[in-house]
Parts: structure tokens; C-alpha cells; sequence
């Protein structure tokens, strides 16, 4: 059985036997999904829930109350506070920040609905060394360039890049950017309504075909 989050796909509701955890990887968490594996000093707290077939790899930290889909990959040195929800079939980049707290202070303590959440949906990239700004929504198949500080919304399939972060063009649910036809060389097509991309491959989000 698959709980939800923010109507994106978390994770079974039952410990697992086959999760794998590197000897110098830490798991506390009894809620990770089959086939997910933790690797060489990667931390994953209690409570934190992270779906099927995922990889937590390097020094990445997840905290207790995150939740991560299924297929997700989570480079080295990512950290994933709570409050982050991250759908399926997401790619975090390595080194990759998120935050919870528009207005952090030492000696103020703010947890549950005192932080700001973020959610990363279905098959959005982040790309390397980007900070996510908490109280955001990073859309569908939309892609972070790397070294990004991300302030505001990303509406699905865009691209965005620097600091902050705007809109430069749209990409493929494959990753590859759209030309100026809405093309994209793997032969899907887009268009453009009311400043969103519509798919107009009746496949929708299934996979590309293979280029």
C-alpha cells in the first residue's frame, strides 16, 4: 500500500527486508521501500519516508520528517530537511541544498508547521550545487540548472538557471531542451497554453523513446 503527500507517491507503510545499507552508511528509519539503497555515510533519520528503488548516495542527509517518491536518485552531499517532499523519479544533484526556514534564528526552534515546505514533482532535475528556497513548488519534469538558487515557483518543464533563478526555455520529459518548435529530438512535441507546456504525445508522462 502507497501513502501520499501532497499528492505525490511516498512510500510503502510497512518496513522492507531488502533495503541495502552500506556498512558505513547510518538508516534509522523504518519506512524506506524495497530496493532503496544507502550508501557510505549517507544519514536518514527516523520518521523520514523514502519510497522504492531509490539511491541515497555519499554524505547525503535526509531529516525526519522528508519525504522522498519512488526512483528517486540523491547525489553526494545532498541535504533534505523536514518539510521537503520530493515526488517520483526526481534527480537531486550532488550537493544539492534545501531549507525550511525563511527567517532561521539560533536560539528560535521552529518544527511541523512552523517550517516552510518545499515539493519537487514527478521527474524534476535539480542540478548540481543549486539552493532551493523553502515555500516553493518545483514543477513536473522541470529542470534546475546547476549552481541555481532558486527563489519561486518553477512551473513544469521549464528550465531555469542562476541566481535568482529564472526561466531560459522548456525541456522534454526526457531532459533534452525544446527547440523553437516545441520539438524535442527524441520526437516529442509541446505547445504552449496560458504559459504552461502541454505534452501533446498522447503517451504523457510515460518514457521518451529511445534516441
Amino acid at each position: 500500500m502507497t501513502a501520499t503527500a501532497n499528492h505525490l507517491s511516498a512510500v510503502v507503510d510497512e518496513p522492507v527486508a531488502d533495503v541495502f545499507v552500506h556498512p558505513d552508511g547510518r538508516c534509522e528509519s523504518d519506512t524506506v521501500g524495497s530496493g532503496t539503497r544507502v550508501w557510505a555515510f549517507a544519514h536518514v533519520l527516523s520518521g523520514a519516508a523514502i519510497g522504492r528503488d531509490c539511491n541515497i548516495c555519499d554524505h547525503a542527509f535526509v531529516e525526519g520528517a522528508a519525504v522522498i517518491g519512488d526512483r528517486v536518485t540523491v547525489k553526494n552531499g545532498v541535504l533534505i530537511w523536514d518539510g521537503v517532499t520530493i515526488g517520483d523519479d526526481a534527480f537531486i544533484g550532488p550537493g544539492v541544498v534545501f531549507t525550511n526556514d525563511l527567517t532561521p534564528r539560533a536560539h528560535v526552534k521552529k518544527s511541523g508547521d512552523g517550517l516552510t515546505p518545499t515539493v519537487v514533482r514527478t521527474g524534476a532535475t535539480i542540478g548540481a550545487n543549486s539552493t532551493i528556497v523553502c515555500g516553493i513548488t518545483i514543477g513536473r519534469h522541470a529542470f534546475v540548472a546547476a549552481g541555481s538558487v532558486v527563489t519561486r515557483d518553477v512551473v513544469d518543464h521549464a528550465m531555469v538557471r542562476g541566481n535568482p533563478a529564472r526561466q531560459s526555455g522548456w525541456v522534454c520529459t526526457c531532459g533534452i531542451g525544446l527547440d523553437e518548435r516545441l520539438a524535442c529530438s527524441c520526437g516529442r512535441a509541446y505547445r504552449v497554453v496560458d504559459g504552461r507546456l502541454t505534452d501533446l504525445d498522447p503517451r504523457g508522462d510515460s518514457q521518451c523513446p529511445t534516441r
